[in-house]
């Protein structure tokens, strides 16, 4: 088997203090005796299904509680480690032989096996009437699976496969009975939990009592949603609610409750690089300039927020500490823009920023403050923001021809360990977010994904990163982000990097 070693990027920001305070309300004795826990998100999520659990309005409820994944990192130890797979060994340089978990089943009764694992990834990586999530985070397009026997897998690219085992973390092994032209409303997985009903003010999760591995303490999950940060602190200040993940920094008063923790999300703003006056390198470097980070942190970011030159953290291998940040200086701002304008750049012409619509608590005013910079060193820039899904749809290729110079808003994680989940899938001319198309930026990056870990990988990568930030220019970097959670009396939970994008119910215990 082989084990592949990667270090934690993010550490919690602060311990977590839990103290007995207010009274439940809404859960009396025979819910706590069920062990019933009720969490409240942000946001109505957009559909439910396995393939797109990497989404974290969906991912909060799927991920790791109703679909689940062959390898997972093990967040203890940084470790790659078997998850409905129990080992993997490389057959060539693009394939690995996966052994499964034998006492596995699907929550609507079909058996979990080899071929169940190949119509999974058919479904995820080929359907031509769905786009899942998983496929852009997982960054590996060309993916067959072949069934060896009941519970054996071999898994092949058309190109080397170095880190195929960590690209199955992020994939989940859809039922083979998944619908084939729409996403799923009700997710079926392998997982601890079955989803067992959806409204359009809850959804219910129920524990799988034949479950393969080990069983959690929580049996009933409420998973509900309140677009208000300040409702859903209160909601668990009173019992009406277990837990919030999410909640604005202004509502994080309570240090025996909330708790901070780097949520793996970096937010750009993503340039439309064939569209003008965003098509010239000096108006893409003065939006750059133009903005006062530090200003924006502990105003309409948090404090804790903290600024990025790339698209992830500085603990993934391959981050190029040369790559600097543009400071604040509106003056060469203007020059740059003065310059454009000389040469015959249309830089007075309207651009529009897309913002998503409680994407984090407190975004709208955060994109505001960043258009209002815009404007001051004289650029046209407007605001609008949109629901989730929308938001999506303008993300997420094929692109409108006709969508003008928009700036999109735009938060990606990378938890995962290796720049290759960042560069294809933002950066790449084939990404499913990237409207750059540079052939020798992708050499590079296909390059740098064929190596094996080890220096030159971690070279190849800096390499490709510094042409890309210094010298492309392909967005506005912002923050690499924080989050608050806020934890009710009856229950414990410590968030971790995961929380952004999933919260495991199997972490929840009861006091």
């Amino acid at each position: 088997m082989h084990t592949l070693s990667f270090l934690p990027t993010r550490t919690l920001m602060a311990s977590l203090g839990l103290v007995v305070f207010g009274s439940l309300t809404a859960a009396g004795p025979a819910a706590a005796q069920e062990k019933t826990v009720t969490i409240v998100l942000s946001e109505e999520p957009p559909d439910a299904d396995v393939c797109n659990m990497n989404k974290s309005t969906i991912g909060r409820f799927v991920r790791h509680n109703v679909g689940e994944t062959l390898t997972v990192i093990d967040r203890k130890t940084g470790e790659l480690a078997p998850y409905l797979a129990k080992s993997w060994t490389r057959v060539d340089d693009k394939t690995w032989r996966f052994k499964l978990v034998e006492n596995a089943k699907f929550h609507d009764g079909a058996p979990f096996n080899a071929e169940a694992v190949v119509k999974g990834l058919e479904r995820t990586f080929h359907d031509p009437k769905i786009t899942c999530i998983n496929k852009a985070k997982a960054a590996i397009p060309s993916v067959v699976g072949k069934a060896v026997d009941e519970y054996t897998v071999d898994i092949s690219l058309d190109k080397p496969a170095p880190i195929l085992p960590v690209s199955m973390n992020i994939v989940a092994i859809a039922s083979p009975n998944a619908p084939l032209d729409k996403m799923a409303n009700i997710a079926i997985g392998t997982g601890p939990y079955k989803m067992v009903s959806r409204t359009s003010t809850e959804i219910v999760l129920e524990r799988n009592e034949d479950y393969w591995g080990k069983k959690p303490e929580v049996q009933r999950a409420r998973f509900i949603w309140r677009s208000e940060s300040s409702v859903r602190a209160q909601m668990v200040a009173i019992g009406e609610a277990d837990l919030t993940p999410d909640i604005a920094v202004q509502d994080a008063t309570n240090p025996a409750t909330d708790v901070s923790y780097l949520n793996s999300e970096t937010t750009r703003l993503r340039f439309e690089l064939d569209k003008a006056p965003q098509n010239d390198k000096r108006v893409r470097e003065a939006m750059q300039y133009a903005i006062d980070r530090n200003a924006l942190r502990g105003t309409v970011f948090s404090k804790d927020v903290v600024p990025a030159t790339h698209m992830f953290e500085p603990g993934v291998p391959g981050y190029n500490a040369d790559v600097k940040l543009r400071p604040y200086d509106p003056a060469k701002a203007k020059a740059l823009i003065a310059a454009a304008k000389a040469d015959g750049v249309p830089v007075d012409k309207e651009m529009t920023l897309i913002c998503r619509a409680n994407q984090w608590p407190g975004a709208q005013e955060a994109m505001e403050a960043i258009t209002g910079y815009f404007r001051a060193v004289g650029l046209n820039v407007g605001l609008r923001c949109v629901e989730n899904g929308q938001h999506t749809d303008m993300n997420t290729k094929p692109f409108d021809p006709n969508r003008g110079p928009i700036l999109i808003q735009d938060s990606h994680d990378n938890a995962n360990g290796d720049p290759a989940f960042t560069a294809i899938t933002k950066y790449a001319c084939e990404g499913a977010n990237s409207t750059l198309c540079d052939k020798k930026l992708d050499d590079m990056i296909y390059r740098a994904s064929a190596l094996p870990i080890g220096p030159e990988r971690v070279a190849a990568w800096k390499e490709a990163f510094g042409y890309l930030y210094a010298d492309l220019v392909p967005d506005v970097t912002l923050f690499h982000m924080v989050g608050y959670a806020r934890i009710g009396k009856r229950i414990d939970y410590k968030p971790t990097i995961d929380t952004g994008t999933s919260v495991a119910l199997s972490s929840i215990t009861f006091k």
